[in-house]
């Protein structure tokens, strides 16, 4: 059996963008030269590993075979990276997965920051909640993950993130310098399921508070839209304040509380060279206390 890398390389990329021509397009190869490399693919692991459909879906075989090809196209890429590192032209791309706020209240100006600092590296971003980040860093989808209160192991924190009361300006409680959680019990309480709900409840359950979802939302700018048309209040961290519009404000809460914001790799598998360049980059350039609790 010869398995190689462009092989595993065109697989994945189909089975990642849901179509041939879609795959091409990000390899920068013909759609004749991705149905190749596949197809042989194919004929060298003794069966179909796509279905050709649309968007194209893995077959069994083909759903056994992933976990393994994105590990050795990983491992791949690890010692070209290493090589590279050696050389002292670290480049090359890292798959950055985390959960919304992360991604649209603290990523863009680490972006630039690692653009600035690291012009060879480019960083693709993954969007997912809690738990689709954690499965993605460790099934190989992503290279790298911000995650969110991980237990003890591998990774540099970046950050405390507070949690925080977002109110419109006209509420009663916004002129005050925090908000009981408790306070908030004669409102509509609005959430974002996943991990944010698991961890806001534990916050009321601190403070001895009710707390009873008026909605749940799962994207946070429609979270944050329904709190500025007076639909509710809701409990955000402190990273989400770049997107907070002027008529909203965000108030610390009491008892005071803040999760722990982790960039790691993978615990099973070698890290991308670049990963903790990058996550001891970012922890200087956060350093500061920007984002912690009050």
């Amino acid at each position: 059996m010869t398995v190689n890398f462009p092989q595993l390389r065109a697989f994945l990329a189909v089975v990642d963008a849901g179509g041939f021509s879609a795959a091409a397009d990000g390899l920068g190869m013909s759609q004749s030269a991705v149905s190749h490399a596949v197809a042989s693919l194919e004929r060298e692991l003794g069966g179909p590993l796509l279905i050709r459909t649309s968007p194209v879906r893995a077959t069994v075989l083909g759903e056994s075979v992933l976990p393994y090809a994105r590990t050795a196209l990983s491992a791949v890429r690890s010692l070209e990276e290493v090589a590279a590192d050696a050389a002292g032209a670290l480049a090359g791309t890292v798959r950055l997965a985390s959960t919304p706020t992360v991604c649209q209240g603290l990523l863009p100006g680490l972006l630039r920051h690692w653009r600035e600092g690291r012009p060879r590296i480019t960083v693709r971003l993954f969007e997912g909640d809690s738990a689709e980040v954690a499965g993605w860093l460790e099934d190989g989808t992503a290279d790298a993950a911000v995650l969110v209160d991980p237990p003890p192991g591998p990774g540099v924190q970046l950050a405390l993130d507070g949690y925080r009361a977002l109110l419109p300006r006209d509420h009663p409680l916004a002129g005050e310098a925090a908000v009981d959680v408790r306070d908030l019990e004669d409102d509509a309480f609005l959430i974002s399921p996943g991990g944010c709900e698991a961890r806001v409840r534990e916050l009321h359950r601190l403070a001895g508070a009710r707390m009873t979802p008026a909605r749940r939302v799962r994207d946070l700018a429609t979270l944050i839209s329904m709190v500025q048309a007076g639909l509710g209040v809701t409990v955000l961290s402190e990273a989400s304040r770049s997107l907070i519009p002027p008529d909203l404000t965000l108030l610390p809460v009491t008892p005071p509380a803040a999760r722990r914001l982790v960039l790691s790799g993978p615990r099973a598998r070698p890290w991308h060279p670049a990963v903790r360049p990058l996550a001891e980059s970012a922890a200087a350039y956060l350093a500061g206390g920007v984002l912690a609790p009050s």
